[in-house]
């Protein structure tokens, strides 16, 4: 496989219809993204900074050899998808049918190496990975910025695993403008991932944020502070500042919840463990350890920490933890693609 260049020529003119096969890791946002403008345009309301992790790949095969009247057929590790997750994946594929000049139905086998729907941020790979396989079977060739616009319009956050490392996702106003882009950082960062539970979400994130807009009081003070903590995360990444990096990374993430938790009726992911973790991550900074929190939309953690001392914060979550899932995720690269099958 190789990496898609952020700076290759875009096109959208269909050309010979193949097999590709592309590969994207998650990532987790450290200024969050929670809410959007534009449900039709996925365009969000606040833009966002993130971290795409090593080793959490979903590789995706995409073939558009379907006949007249056939159906689109999705594979889900090893699985038939849900019906709302077969109509998802067929309305992304719709758009990639309209924009190529293709007509044909798809055959597509993906599958994951983390677990779906549990706040690990499954759905950014899922359909990072599909918009690219997607796009190169249709015949088209995208550079990055195109390949995160298109990413986008399955889930938000696929944006931002087009790309490797830190990557910042601009809200924009319209679907030009709303896109990602990779940051350049120095920092040795890593993610020290805290699973908690592994089961569905008891909501999903796109009636969450829904929810939370129409009816949280705070949500419109969570999107002015979070403009404001995007700024200093950028300021603190380019100063080299893990310490104000971190900090502002553990509150917004609190924010947002926060504000989902104001929400009414409230939406809750956390679980006690979640809290449990939450403390055990605060006594071990008091203790000197370079660590902060964030939570996605759902009950598990992940602790922002410096890479060269991440098996050692894994090591006193473990012990404080007793019986939960800990494991250390460096920055990983963007997407891959290449035009056959992965063997």
């Amino acid at each position: 496989m190789t990496a898609v260049p952020p700076g290759a020529a875009a096109g959208s003119s269909p050309s010979a219809i193949t097999t590709a096969t592309a590969s994207a890791n998650t990532n987790i946002a450290l200024i969050k993204y929670w809410g959007k403008v534009d449900e039709a345009q996925a365009i969000p309301a606040t833009s966002s900074l993130s971290l795409t992790l090593g080793g959490t790949r979903t590789t995706t095969t995409v073939s558009f050899d379907g006949g007249d009247g056939a159906a689109d057929s999705v594979t889900i590790n090893g699985a038939s998808p849900s019906a709302v997750e077969l109509e998802r994946v067929t309305r992304f594929l719709d758009l990639v049918r309209a924009r190529s000049g293709v007509t044909a139905p798809a055959t597509i086998t993906s599958r994951a190496s983390v677990p779906l729907a549990a706040g690990l941020a499954s759905s950014a790979a899922g359909f990072a990975a599909l918009a690219a396989a997607a796009s190169r079977a249709a015949g088209m060739d995208l550079d990055g910025r195109e390949l995160s616009r298109l990413a986008r319009r399955g889930s938000g956050s696929a944006t931002r695993s087009v790309f490797g490392g830190l990557v910042l996702w601009n809200a924009g106003h319209d679907d030009a403008s709303s896109y990602a882009e990779p940051v350049a950082c120095e920092m040795d960062l890593a993610m020290v991932v805290v699973v908690l539970s592994q089961r569905y979400k008891p909501i999903s994130s796109t009636l969450a944020m829904r929810a939370t807009m129409s009816s949280s009081p705070l949500f419109p003070a969570w999107v002015e502070a979070s403009g404001r903590d995007l700024q200093v995360a950028l300021e603190a990444v380019r100063a080299g500042d893990l310490a104000r990096l971190g900090e502002i990374v553990e509150g917004n993430a609190l924010g947002m919840h926060a504000t989902m938790i104001a929400a009414r009726p409230g939406i809750i992911y956390w679980l006690p463990q979640t809290v449990a973790a939450l403390h055990a991550i605060r006594a071990m900074r008091e203790e000197g350890l370079p660590v902060w929190a964030t939570i996605d939309a759902g009950p598990n953690v992940k602790v922002l920490t410096e890479g060269a001392r991440a098996e050692e914060v894994a090591a006193a979550l473990r012990d404080r933890l007793t019986g939960t899932a800990v494991s250390v995720r460096r920055p990983g690269g963007g997407v891959r693609i290449e035009e056959g099958p992965c063997p």
